[in-house]
């Protein structure tokens, strides 16, 4: 899956993992990724929704939960923990934070 938004950089893109991320809170959150060179990651995420994304393993995605005026740093993930397991070629594996697995038609 490539995005046309802010790809992964060339040096790094045959390691990326497609990565999914769902705002299960009921706030508005920021998902941002700062620990890689010269690549900008920064996306809204509305409750309920399912981010999907590539990235490299090693890069960490921090979750601001925004509030009245300001955001915090609620969370940092390794985005290899968001890595999604392909099979059946159309369907998709998704296991989201509470361990739990979905199957996702893409």
């Amino acid at each position: 899956m490539s995005q046309l938004i802010d790809p992964v950089p060339d040096t790094q893109q045959e390691n990326s993992v497609l990565c999914c991320y769902v705002n299960a809170t009921s706030k508005i959150q920021v998902a941002r990724i700062t620990n890689i060179a010269n690549w900008y990651f920064e996306r809204v995420v509305f409750p309920g929704q399912r981010l999907m994304f590539e990235a490299v393993p090693e890069a960490l995605l921090e979750i601001h939960t925004g509030m009245m005026a300001s955001a915090i740093v609620s969370d940092t993930i390794p985005c290899d923990r968001l890595s999604i397991n392909e099979s059946n070629g159309s369907k998709t594996d998704i296991q989201n934070n509470t361990g739990t697995t979905a199957t996702a038609k893409l």
